[in-house]
């Protein structure tokens, strides 16, 4: 199944998650190591989330292009980067407030070309980096509600991790997986395989691991199992796996993991 919650529950999440995020960054000192992205400090967190923010508030505002979007110059002044990032919030809230969701925006993902996806993905962004709001300033990571979780899992898994690019080709290598979120029934599939081809756009050539979604299968070489929000910490890489259970191939858990290193 593919697991969606209503358009205005992403717009409220992506509003409170950020304002949390602002809140708690407060309190952690500013040459503090982000434990769960080691190369950035605080501010450098702020400023990410900014950055991301002020460029997605461009595309779902019509620029159609993302070349066409000029680069936000970061401040010189590093504390003023809470006001920056509100600022940025509300340029996005914005046009996600006021465009349809179906609306078409242009999007990386080729699956993903409209407001309501642009909406999800900001909605999870703000929540996997206030949880490393949380952990650089050394507070107890807040649970969100189940629903939430396990919409986050289902995001990672489908709209990052699944498939490739039309100009790609992906070929399975026998190996599967299957993630079991044990407080919410829901589950997923996984093949293991190579990603190859070469970007029209860049000349890039790709040759590297990969995952694709895929109906239940009803047997598989790894079993993860946990509540929604531990698989949805672990795949980003905020949450350990001491807390799952891992059934198979242990090893598929860790090449899991590494195709999942996302910011």
């Amino acid at each position: 199944m593919v697991w969606r919650m209503e358009h205005d529950q992403y717009l409220d999440l992506l509003a409170d998650e950020t304002a949390r995020l602002v809140r708690v960054a407060a309190t952690a000192p500013a040459d503090a190591t982000v434990p769960s992205c080691p190369q950035w400090r605080t501010p450098d967190l702020l400023w990410h989330l900014a950055e991301v923010q002020y460029f997605w508030s461009r595309i779902a505002g019509g620029v159609q292009d993302p070349e066409d979007v000029p680069d936000l110059a970061r401040p010189g002044d590093d504390t003023v980067l809470p006001q920056v990032l509100e600022e940025q919030t509300l340029a996005l809230l914005h046009p996600l407030r006021h465009r349809a969701p179906d609306e078409w925006c242009w999007s990386w993902n080729d699956d993903g070309e409209y407001i309501g996806w642009v909406a999800r993905r900001q909605a999870h962004e703000a929540l996997i980096h206030r949880v490393d709001a949380e952990l650089v300033a050394g507070v107890p990571v807040v649970e969100p509600d189940a629903i939430l979780a396990v919409d986050g899992v289902d995001e990672l898994l489908r709209e990052f991790l699944d498939g490739v690019p039309e100009w790609g080709t992906f070929t399975a290598d026998g190996r599967s997986a299957r993630i079991v979120a044990e407080d919410t029934a829901h589950t997923w599939s996984l093949r293991f395989g190579r990603f190859t081809g070469t970007s029209p756009n860049t000349g890039r050539t790709f040759d590297e691991d990969a995952l694709q979604v895929v109906a239940d299968e009803p047997t598989a070489d790894l079993t993860v199992t946990g509540r929604a929000w531990d698989l949805d910490r672990w795949l980003w890489g905020r949450g350990e796996a001491e807390v799952l259970r891992i059934d198979g191939d242990a090893d598929l858990a860790t090449r899991l993991r590494a195709i999942a290193s996302i910011e």
